[in-house]
């Protein structure tokens, strides 16, 4: 790894750290357990700041250092943490988020325009710490102002000679082999340790070196530290220096004597590394080298016994030190097997393998018709085997890009929470389903189309306050996302427990605009989805958020290109819901081919419930299917295509959400892996298509849009979709 790639990683950890850091200040109040919530908040500042420091961003060292130490305060209680308080944490993040993304564009340093910003927030967060450090709220005397943060008093109590100049921190550090490789400085490291104190001794350990210098390879990293460290931070600061090469080093921490509390609080801080547990209580200053080494040969000379049992019996450590390093032990190892079943992939690594995966089906199906057409047993045999094995890879790429839509309800929590703010309404945040799993694609852009529906639900569905405390309702509003999946389909739903939509006042208001014919008699649904309609608002008056027309078409256009719905139902006084139905993947599907005279089509597979055959009386459009009423379309008559009706025609059976209707077709040719190509723009209006494959014999067949065509039979007409 290079020193480029080595950025580019900091910038992905940051950007989820900071994620993180946002995702518990807004969720700090509902947290179980708060101080864990807080403790998960400063590590990640922690880690922000440490990383930041090996490439020398001093100006988010700066800044992340003086919110760490708010946050530090707050963890030993010496500062309440208030909503105040949380607005201007989440400010910091937003803050952080921008150097981030400046230094994503290939900004290094600090941006002079961002500069008054900067200074601001750090001078709120200061006076947060300074009037907890005066009790009463009042600024300290300016001599105090000015004194810097390293010289607070050592947070940890001395013990035994107070005075012994020999009572510094001791570290024993060896680089690993590959660190320079990954585009590590050994020696910045040292210089970024030398600005929590002062290196008092240092004495490099050049062992690892070989016998023979032309075995040595200029590339590798032979060296070793013995440093003696005088300073006031804390363990956690001091490994917080080596976090970033953590895994490619091993480091031993021996503090001065503290208090055995101070011991099983540092034990509980330790970075996430596999270690056994005499290192994790040397390192943590509980036992002595000397010490270690006694247990470790009485251990060896001994009957099989635990560590622990020899260092609790000969005195060395108390039961409850040993108890918390063994808990760590196991969290370790049970963390570090998570992560080695993780890797980060680039995004663009995998559109690739998905397009070759296509152009592999596509390949396939060639090869099988080939083999049908010669009629060579073998041949088919093994073009059968392959279709199978293109079907499990095609399977396990598709499994690749596909996440979970949890992390893009999450991004919401601040979104409810600064509306809120700016709308004076309360308003809470429930998020259900956030398992579901969807293409990425599909994630990436869903995300506008739901900020506007969870924008609208607040400003237009949630009332005041006051309005509902007079309704008999809670005075806080509740928006709900929630995500789960239905015939190959995901559906998301956007409610509120608002007063619902007016229906009189929507359908006035299409009237008078001339989108709907007075004399006209519309379903409720009908009525709902006139909110769709371009420019359409209901909107008293003009507001940020909303009013002047824009938006939700916006929303259906952009659903609608990703081939999906939107619905909406609504309960007068007691709330609305969006329902978004989206296909799983924008890239390969399992489809059904039909087909009529010369022209076939394709039928996402997951939509279709049955086939039967056609038995309607002429000139009806529905059947009798076990006692229900089926309607149907002919694909013939909507598409106006040439030639007549075979002898015999069949009836696909969809469904479609809570709809059902069937469409009359010719042939019926079987099941397809169907690779979806986009329409050209110049093709954009086709009603009724969403797309284009493909087939082994070279030909193209059209996608069929099955929500559009359910609109035919909801109502719109024939004729208006065929237009």
């Amino acid at each position: 790894m290079n020193l480029d790639q080595a950025l580019q990683t900091f910038i992905a950890e940051s950007r989820e750290l900071l994620e993180e850091m946002e995702n518990a200040l807004l969720n700090v109040d509902l947290a179980g357990d708060q101080g864990e919530a807080i403790n998960a908040i400063f590590r990640a500042a922690h880690t922000i700041k440490g990383s930041a420091g090996l490439f020398s961003l001093d100006h988010i060292v700066a800044f992340t250092h003086v919110v760490e130490s708010l946050l530090d305060e707050v963890r030993d209680g010496r500062v309440v943490l208030t909503d105040e308080m949380i607005v201007l944490l989440l400010s910091c993040c937003d803050f952080l988020s921008g150097m981030t993304e400046a230094l994503a564009a290939g900004q290094l340093e600090a941006d002079p325009d961002s500069a008054p910003e900067g200074e601001a927030l750090v001078a709120q967060l200061k006076r947060h710490m300074d009037a907890a450090s005066h009790g009463d709220g009042t600024p300290p005397p300016a001599e105090a102002q000015a004194a810097p943060l390293a010289t607070v008093e050592p947070a940890v109590e001395r013990i035994g000679a107070a005075t012994d100049a020999r009572d510094h921190w001791h570290i024993s550090l060896r680089f690993g082999r590959e660190v320079l490789r990954n585009g590590m400085d050994p020696i910045a490291f040292l210089r970024y340790l030398a600005r929590l104190g002062t290196i008092v001794g240092i004495a490099t350990v050049p062992d690892a070196l070989p016998a023979n210098p032309d075995q040595m390879d200029a590339e590798l990293c032979y060296l070793g530290f013995e440093i003696a460290f005088d300073t006031t931070a804390d363990k956690a600061a001091i490994e917080g220096v080596f976090e970033f090469v953590q895994d490619d080093c091993e480091i031993r921490i021996l503090p001065p004597h503290s208090k055995v509390s101070e011991y099983v609080d540092l034990i509980r801080a330790l970075p996430e590394r596999d270690a056994r547990l005499g290192e994790i209580l040397v390192r943590c200053g509980s036992v002595t080298a000397r010490e270690l080494d006694s247990a470790l040969n009485q251990q060896a000379s001994s009957e099989p016994q635990q560590l622990g049992s020899i260092l609790v019996e000969g005195g060395n450590v108390p039961p409850v030190v040993v108890e918390a390093a063994l808990a760590k032990q196991k969290q370790v190892s049970e963390q570090k097997a998570q992560e080695s079943r993780s890797i980060r992939i680039d995004s663009d690594k995998l559109d690739r393998l998905i397009d070759l995966v296509g152009e592999l089906i596509i390949a396939g199906a060639r090869a099988n018709m080939i083999g049908q057409q010669i009629h060579n047993a073998e041949l088919l045999e093994c073009t059968g085997v392959l279709s199978n094995l293109v079907e499990e890879v095609r399977d396990a790429a598709l499994e690749l890009r596909m996440v979970k839509i949890g992390a893009t309800f999450n991004r919401f929590q601040r979104v409810v929470h600064d509306v809120a703010r700016e709308l004076g309404k309360d308003i809470g945040l429930i998020v259900d389903g956030e398992d579901a799993e969807l293409d990425k694609t599909v994630v990436e852009k869903i995300g506008d189309p739901l900020m506007h529906l969870v924008r609208n639900a607040m400003d237009h569905g949630i009332e005041p306050a006051e309005v509902r405390l007079a309704a008999g309702k809670p005075a806080k509003g509740m928006i709900k996302l929630n995500a789960f999946h239905e015939s190959g389909n995901i559906v998301i739903e956007v409610s509120d427990d608002g007063g619902g939509l007016r229906k009189e006042k929507i359908l006035a208001k299409a009237i008078e605009r001339g989108l709907v014919d007075p004399e006209r008699k519309l379903s409720d649904a009908e009525i709902y989805n006139l909110i769709f309609e371009a420019g359409f608002s209901t909107a008293d008056k003009i507001t940020n958020l909303s009013g002047r027309g824009v938006g939700m078409d916006v929303v259906k256009r952009n659903i609608s290109a990703l081939r999906g719905s939107v619905d909406v139902g609504s309960v007068a006084g007691a709330g609305t819901t969006v329902t978004v139905r989206l296909p799983l993947t924008l890239a390969i599907i399992d489809g059904f081919l039909v087909q009529l005279s010369g022209s076939v089509f394709v039928i996402p597979l997951d939509m279709i419930e049955e086939c039967i055959e056609y038995a309607a009386e002429p000139g009806q459009d529905y059947c009798n299917l076990r006692g229900q009423v089926l309607p149907f379309i002919r694909l013939r008559d909507l598409f106006r295509l040439p030639g007549t009706a075979t002898r015999r025609e069949s009836i696909v059976v969809l469904k479609y959400g809570n709809q059902r209707a069937g469409l009359v077709v010719d042939t019926l040719l079987g099941e397809f892996q169907t690779v979806i190509k986009p329409l050209s723009p110049m093709f954009s209006e086709v009603k009724c298509i969403s797309g284009s494959t493909i087939l082994g014999s070279g030909d193209v067949a059209l996608i069929l849009d099955v929500a559009a065509l359910m609109a035919t039979v909801t109502g719109k007409g024939l004729a208006q979709l065929a237009a």
